[in-house]
């Protein structure tokens, strides 16, 4: 199934209550895949990769064009049944393999569930994105509680770190950890605090990880995208805010999911065998300094 190409700077007022968000409920829904984005077909071939959040937004894209490229795919997801099933069904229509696994990644426990699993199904593991990620608008820093500042940082930082810890072991020469940043870890973010927090530390995590892992062969990059339509967008902002999501941009609109996985396939691809400790920036036309 392929969406009709519809990069529109508006979008209609809409709001979700709960994080991380649902894609099927999402008006209009992402794009995640369009014809004139052509696949080789074997930049990935019988490569393993785990994806965390890989079942909608960016993780969805990406877990598409990696089975599309021949990848076997792992989509970790919290508890986004509907979502994940679509996602399933799409790479399966197109005669990929996809091994779907919930639960929460802040847990070290199914962390290393999550890895044993992908052993004893496909007995090895070349690719790691960790992009699953939550965030929460608050105005004020005294907002911030205890437990969403412990919370936030678990999603996003500690399940990279957790996953990345376990996955290693089982990772020889050649292989590819990509960790999800934002523009917001190099200008920060007036309401999203924490979250900016998180993808600095995902930054340095970045950049100290492929200095220690150089020596393996092991390469390890991110993927930093400005505003970008997934569910985490009608989740954290007001019905106002969603409307105008993206427009601030030099191209004057929001990203769609697309638009960021051939960065995604780059990297874990051979064509970038001589890059490690890099980010790519996705963010509709933002100068920042990295």
């Amino acid at each position: 199934m392929r969406l009709d190409k519809n990069f529109s700077m508006c979008f209609p007022p809409q709001h979700q209550k709960i994080q991380p968000g649902k894609e099927c409920d999402m008006v209009p829904l992402p794009i995640f895949q369009l014809d004139e984005y052509s696949f080789c077909g074997n930049r990935l071939k019988d490569k393993v990769a785990i994806i965390t959040g890989g079942d909608s937004g960016i993780g969805r894209a990406v877990s598409i064009a990696y089975a599309m490229e021949g990848a076997k795919v792992v989509i970790v997801y919290l508890n986004e049944e509907k979502d994940a099933n679509f996602t399933k069904k799409i790479i399966t229509e197109n005669n990929g393999e996809c091994l779907l696994i919930n639960g929460d990644i802040g847990d070290e426990k199914f962390c290393n569930e999550v890895v044993k699993k992908t052993m004893d199904k496909f007995s090895k593991i070349d690719i790691l994105v960790n992009n699953a990620a939550e965030q929460h608008v608050c105005e004020n820093l005294e907002d911030i509680t205890k437990e969403q500042f412990e919370r936030t940082f678990k999603t996003n930082m500690f399940g990279a770190f957790y996953l990345t810890k376990e996955v290693v072991k089982h990772m020889k020469s050649g292989s590819v950890i990509i960790n999800t940043t934002s523009v917001v870890a190099y200008h920060g973010h007036e309401t999203l605090i924490d979250y900016s927090c998180t993808k600095g530390a995902l930054t340095s995590f970045t950049r100290s990880l492929a200095l220690n892992l150089a020596k393996k062969g092991i390469r390890v990059n991110a993927v930093a995208p400005g505003p970008i339509w997934t569910p985490l967008i009608p989740a954290s902002f007001d019905e106002q805010k969603v409307s105008k999501f993206g427009s601030q941009t030099a191209l004057k609109r929001a990203g769609q999911p697309v638009e960021l996985a051939e960065s995604y396939v780059f990297l874990a691809s051979k064509g970038a065998s001589y890059i490690t400790g890099e980010t790519i920036h996705v963010n509709g036309g933002e100068i920042v300094n990295s």
